[in-house]
């Protein structure tokens, strides 16, 4: 895996520290995906939502992904596990591509464990980011 910095907004750092926080009160099932997204969010570099990079991948951003194995791509918008649907293009953060791809910029090829191997990811390009486009309460 490239290191590279992980940008995260403030904004989205207080959320997440809430999603965090209730799912620790409730027992959540998927605590390896919680130590994931907490893992990320101690690493990256706190920012503030107006001064984000254009080209960082924020929460309800919209990005292109090429499966670097396959040679697939796939567009996805990064939401919170309760918007999450697949089918629809949607990625909950707690997946482990989500969770991944969170705070990293274009071109940035991720290396992510999935269940029984691991698969590598170029963020190809990031179509839509709510901060770039002005949409500072997404």
């Amino acid at each position: 895996m490239q290191d590279r910095t992980i940008y995260i907004t403030k904004f989205d750092l207080e959320r997440l520290d809430d999603l965090l926080a209730a799912a620790r009160e409730f027992n959540c099932r998927d605590q390896g995906d919680l130590e994931e997204l907490e893992a990320e969010l101690q690493e990256g570099k706190l920012v503030d939502s107006k001064s984000v990079p254009p080209n960082v991948v924020t929460m309800n951003s919209r990005v292109e992904l090429i499966d670097v194995d396959e040679n697939k791509s796939m567009i996805f918008t990064l939401t919170f596990p309760k918007d999450a649907d697949i089918g629809a293009g949607k990625l909950s953060v707690l997946s482990p591509v989500g969770t991944a791809i969170l705070g990293r910029s274009e071109g940035d090829v991720i290396e992510w464990r999935v269940p029984a191997r691991f698969r590598r990811f170029k963020i190809q390009k990031l179509l839509y980011q709510p901060e770039a486009a002005g949409d500072f309460h997404l």
